[in-house]
């Protein structure tokens, strides 16, 4: 089996306006289309001057509209049309003018007329200088907008096209999916779910440490998936340069064993169980107190084996989670992986070939194959939030028939 296109038979109007951002756009329309997602885009004359309609036209498949004056468009109503046939109206970017002629009602160009119009729901994503995204009057516009019930995704932080440094920025086309689809998966049955992430560190002396390439990223976008699902998150992670996901609650570990007290104390008050770090299966037998000096040739470092977390949360005999693990393997991946689902009695696995370029550790895409025991899933490569999104919906499917 292969996981199935989440937004086939929505019909999505992406509102394009005038700003650097608009070259985002037709990878939004790409990547919505991926999704089964039927797309027409509306641009504003603003947008024409960074980006073409031919573009938008050639990566969506339908004809542009950019002109409320339009005679061949507006002789069948094509605002009032577009405005019914929307599921969603989605503004990426959405200019400082454009969120303050929608806040104030206007409707001087085609795209905020059919925002007047269309009793579909609507989201912008706000794309301007720091300063301008700072202003009071674009803060006071943004928040009439939520209190209308627009939804408001972004913007994000960092360098923008000006030079200037700080929040205004366009999220990236993929954030946008991700939010679209959010929008359209129905919220499960409220759950907790305590997930590992990251790698462990095992020290030899004070300086110097035994670890792994693991990057985190998996875990991390797992976390902030389960938690848009409206699950309770908790996250004990290794070592990582990442920042925590949005209400996640957050236990940074650096040793396996560590990780270990930290996941037994609190896996019996969660739900589902996701053991998605890379946890050193040895630890050297002997931490050196001070710093070893490079005297010898060879040096000999005695190792031992470190506790099996997965295994030990999955032979709990009371308030015992719904057991998760994952099998980052290089070859015979489902011989592998079925071996280690049997073995420690996990629910269900999650399987991918680390060796295969662009996918695994430190990539920011990822592809998996589900494993239980009578049955498997495939979930082709695409990025760890993506993927993450349509992890947690499957656990929660399996979970919720046990339960």
């Amino acid at each position: 089996m292969t996981a199935q296109q989440t937004l086939q038979n929505k019909n999505i109007v992406l509102g394009i306006t005038g700003g650097i951002a608009a070259y985002k756009s037709p990878e939004i329309v790409r990547r919505l289309k991926d999704q089964g997602a039927d797309v027409r885009v509306v641009m504003t004359a603003g947008a024409k001057e960074f980006i073409t309609p031919l573009t938008l036209q050639a990566v969506s498949g339908n004809p542009v509209a950019d002109s409320l004056l339009d005679p061949a468009a507006e002789a069948a109503m094509g605002h009032i049309e577009l405005a019914k046939w929307a599921d969603l109206v989605i503004i990426a970017p959405a200019s400082s003018n454009t969120i303050a002629a929608i806040a104030a009602g206007l409707a001087g160009d085609l795209l905020t007329t059919l925002c007047i119009a269309t009793a579909a729901p609507i989201a912008i994503a706000p794309a301007m200088n720091q300063q301008m995204y700072a202003a009071a009057v674009t803060q006071e516009n943004i928040a009439r907008l939520t209190n209308r019930g627009v939804h408001i995704w972004g913007p994000a932080s960092g360098e923008q096209a000006c030079g200037d440094v700080g929040q205004g920025r366009m999220i990236e086309a993929l954030e946008v999916v991700e939010q679209t689809l959010n929008f359209f998966t129905p919220k499960p049955p409220a759950f907790k779910l305590l997930i590992t992430a990251g790698p462990t560190r095992e020290a030899i002396d004070p300086v110097r440490y035994i670890s792994n390439h693991s990057s985190g990223k998996m875990g991390f976008a797992i976390a902030k998936a389960a938690q848009a699902l409206g699950g309770e998150v908790t996250l004990v992670s290794g070592p990582v340069a990442l920042t925590t996901p949005h209400s996640v609650n957050r236990i940074d570990v650096v040793s396996a064993e560590q990780m270990h007290q930290q996941t037994l104390v609190n896996a019996p008050q969660h739900d589902i169980f996701i053991a998605c770090a890379a946890v050193a299966d040895y630890r050297p037998a002997l931490v050196c107190e001070q710093k070893i000096k490079k005297n010898d040739d060879d040096m000999v470092v005695s190792m031992v084996k470190n506790p099996d977390i997965l295994a030990d949360v999955a032979a709990l005999t009371e308030q015992r989670p719904f057991c998760v693990g994952f099998a980052a393997e290089t070859q015979d991946v489902e011989t592998y992986a079925r071996g280690k689902l049997q073995r420690k009695k996990l629910d269900l696995i999650a399987a991918n070939n680390v060796s295969v370029t662009g996918q695994g550790f430190n990539s920011d895409d990822n592809a998996l194959t589900l494993y239980w025991p009578n049955g498997q899933l495939d979930l082709p490569l695409t990025s760890k939030d993506m993927l993450a999104k349509q992890l947690v919906l499957e656990i929660l499917k399996h979970y919720n028939t046990q339960h």
